[in-house]
């Protein structure tokens, strides 16, 4: 008998409205247990509420009050998802999803709920891998380099502006356009730093610019970003998204927990991150249409972390993002506390509903009721009454049925997990983690070379060619200087000599004018020509300085013609 007609036959028993209610979920093919009907105070469990395994890649919504059971619910959904097969990415942020890898522990609540909803439970664990944003925490350590996280989503999670995104994307668009690598954040601050100084700032004229102001602010909140311990996340070697898709090898889904009880204090990077995912697997997969089963389902817990202050271009991302990846196999289930948390061109684009219990203690909780019930299709049930009075594990749901067509509100009573119901152990999570076959792969960090060693390197050149050109300058003026000098003492020197021989020459014409020779006017010209002569010539002027002054008069008294006189 198949599952359609056991549903059928048990529903012939119901009353009215329940019969009606429980055809809506008769499933011809494979599809996920949640639970079973509650209707008018009764849990019924031969109406069994049921999702077809192919409609997982709508995409759907778990919503609910805290404390109301939705991680429960999760681990369910991912449980069935995994036996079915299909790869599953699960966010653990308080750190209670890790027991999925673990088998549950029997016990009379356990066996109770069972018994309530026609559950044939048993013990059971399942595939997991752990992982943790930049090996914060325990699991194999995730990362991706700045260029493929992108400015939107890094503009995102560094609380930019507009303008200040804007001016990011133009720093990547350079830093592309050059060969300059991003692959951690000291890459991207070298190249802001760069384009800023008064070297690089010509580099973006011809494209719009960078205002000193706006890599003040960017630089800012790099730095910022980083004491939060952000720098980790960034790097290489970066995560391979197509390890998410993996089997085990007895051919169920592997379910792949990104451990975030670490980093819960920094919902902003840790919510942008799990988008990052998402894009990456978006921009890698091919187009596949409409499957049988989704190839990876991914719960997007706190979801309204992610849409908190988000600028238009990353809102415009994410409904593009949601829009687009089911034809490529994959399923998103966003987690929060109201369906207003999402965006409406969000919200539109998710088949399948659970929504647990809400509480209307402020006004602002009742009219955040009001908007959940607008929400869901005519429903027999008074859902503004129902919502409130939903006990833990229990949830109001509607999916899309095998033709595409939105299923029937059905209040429901939700089956108990066979894994763990809290976390996993800490030293079977340890050995799970540092026996995988990816740890070897991603633990270690590696700093290649990118744009802050490319740009350090340029500008040491640029140093050392300064260096060299200032000494050049140096040398230069040194010798210029030593020159002058030379030419200085050079002249010195000439005067010293130019006044030894006409002080020889004076002395020569007064003893032959005592002698009886008068000087005329005509011989004192041809002396002092003649004086001219000597002293310029270079054999005056070493033998000057090599023999003083003494020798010196007593050439010029040869080269004059006169003679000591005897005695």
């Amino acid at each position: 008998m198949s599952d359609s007609e056991s549903t059928a036959e048990n529903a012939g028993a119901l009353p009215e409205p329940a019969r009606e209610i429980a055809a809506g979920y008769a499933v011809s093919g494979a599809a996920l247990d949640l639970g079973a009907l509650l209707w008018d105070g009764n849990c019924l469990p031969g109406a069994q509420i049921r999702i077809p395994l192919a409609m997982l890649n709508r995409h759907g919504l778990v919503a609910g009050a805290t404390g109301t059971g939705k991680t429960k619910t999760l681990q369910l959904i991912a449980e069935q998802l995994s036996a079915n097969g299909v790869p599953v990415f699960l966010a653990d942020i308080k750190g209670d999803v890790s027991g999925i890898a673990v088998p549950g522990t029997p016990g009379d609540r356990v066996a109770e709920r069972a018994g309530q909803v026609g559950q044939e439970w048993r013990a059971e664990g399942f595939p997991c891998e752990f992982y943790a944003l930049g090996g914060i925490g325990p699991g194999i350590p995730l990362r991706a380099t700045v260029t493929s996280f992108g400015p939107v989503l890094l503009s995102k999670v560094l609380e930019l502006n507009q303008t200040q995104e804007q001016s990011l994307g133009l720093i990547f668009h350079y830093a592309d356009s050059k060969g300059l690598e991003l692959v951690d954040l000291k890459d991207l601050r070298a190249v802001v730093a760069f384009l800023v100084s008064d070297t690089g700032k010509a580099e973006l004229k011809g494209i719009g610019g960078l205002s000193t102001a706006t890599a003040g602010v960017i630089l800012r909140s790099l730095t910022a970003f980083e004491q939060q311990g952000a720098g980790d996340f960034f790097g290489e070697p970066e995560f391979d998204t197509a390890e998410l898709l993996r089997q085990a090898p007895d051919g169920r889904g592997l379910v792949s927990v990104l451990e975030l009880a670490a980093v819960q204090d920094k919902p902003q990077l840790f919510s942008t991150f799990l988008m990052w995912l998402l894009a990456d697997l978006f921009h890698d997969l091919p187009e596949v249409g409409d499957l049988d089963r989704p190839k990876l389902v991914f719960f997007f817990d706190e979801a309204h972390l992610l849409f908190d202050g988000a600028s238009k271009a990353f809102l415009e991302s994410i409904t593009r993002t949601v829009r687009l990846i089911r034809s490529k196999g994959i399923g998103i289930f966003f987690v929060t506390q109201t369906p207003r948390d999402v965006p409406a061109e969000v919200l539109a684009q998710l088949g399948n509903r659970v929504q647990h219990a809400l509480r209307a203690f402020t006004p602002d909780d009742a009219k955040a009721l009001r908007s959940t019930v607008k929400t869901f299709p005519h429903s027999p049930y008074d859902l503004e009454e129902l919502l409130t009075r939903l006990g833990i594990g229990e949830a109001v749901i509607t999916v899309l049925s095998e033709n595409g067509a939105p299923t029937p509100v059905a209040a429901t009573r939700l089956r108990a997990p066979s894994s763990l119901m809290g976390p996993c152990p800490a030293a079977e999570l340890d050995a799970a983690v540092k026996g995988s076959p990816l740890y070897g792969s991603y633990a270690q960090a590696v700093d290649r070379e990118s744009a802050y060693e490319k740009l350090s390197a340029g500008q040491e050149a640029e140093r050392r060619a300064a260096e060299a050109e200032t000494a050049a300058m140096a040398a230069k003026a040194s010798k210029a200087a030593e020159t002058a000098k030379a030419a200085k003492a050079a002249k010195a020197a000439e005067a010293a000599d130019r006044a030894a021989v006409e002080e020889a020459v004076r002395g020569e014409r007064g003893r032959g004018a005592g002698r009886g020779g008068g000087p005329g006017g005509k011989a004192a010209e041809e002396d002092a020509s003649l004086v001219e002569q000597v002293v310029r010539s270079g054999m005056f002027r070493s033998l000057a300085r090599s023999v003083g002054t003494q020798l010196g008069r007593e050439i010029s008294r040869s080269l004059f013609g006169t003679a000591r006189r005897r005695r």
